[in-house]
């Protein structure tokens, strides 16, 4: 397997051993914000691919679209992971996402592009900044609609 196939399956692999560590109230109480998040990421990544926003020259398999060890790697399981410690303190929350999404756009951006594995192309860093921490905030509502619709109150018993 190629250097930059092992890393992209390191990518979706290697979050998911954390995912033991985070606890089944943490796992039961935001594991459906994380997959709604998760799934509009995966559209969003349809629209970037129609839109040429990024490219990935690199996939795991011809069947899989390249962004997919981000989504359900670090996306994924980092989502359980920031809700888990500031959920419930939105500005330490958005804190935390700038930073990690910044590293992501301005950093992290230009190693995949030297790898080899994908690239920004009709989008600025700074543009995909906002696009995460847009998503950040969805991400954030919509755990507190969740938990006002579906869960009620028994959150607020188990804090």
């Amino acid at each position: 397997m190629k250097r930059n196939k092992l890393i992209l399956l390191g990518m979706l692999v290697l979050p998911w051993l954390s995912f033991p560590l985070l606890g089944k109230k943490t796992v039961k109480r935001f594991i459906c914000s994380s997959i709604f998040i998760s799934l509009i990421v995966k559209a969003e990544s349809i629209l970037a691919r129609k839109r040429k926003w990024w490219w990935f020259f690199e996939k795991i398999t011809p069947n899989f679209s390249g962004e997919l060890p981000l989504i359900w790697g670090p996306f994924f399981i980092g989502s359980m992971w920031i809700m888990k410690f500031t959920y419930g303190k939105y500005l330490l929350y958005m804190l935390i996402n700038f930073l990690i999404d910044a590293f992501f756009s301005f950093v992290l951006i230009d190693y995949l592009k030297k790898l080899g594995i994908g690239a920004l192309v009709r989008l600025k860093k700074y543009q995909l900044l906002l696009i995460f921490l847009f998503k950040a905030n969805l991400l954030y509502i919509f755990q507190i609609l969740y938990e006002k619709t579906w869960m009620g109150n028994s959150i607020e018993s188990n804090k």
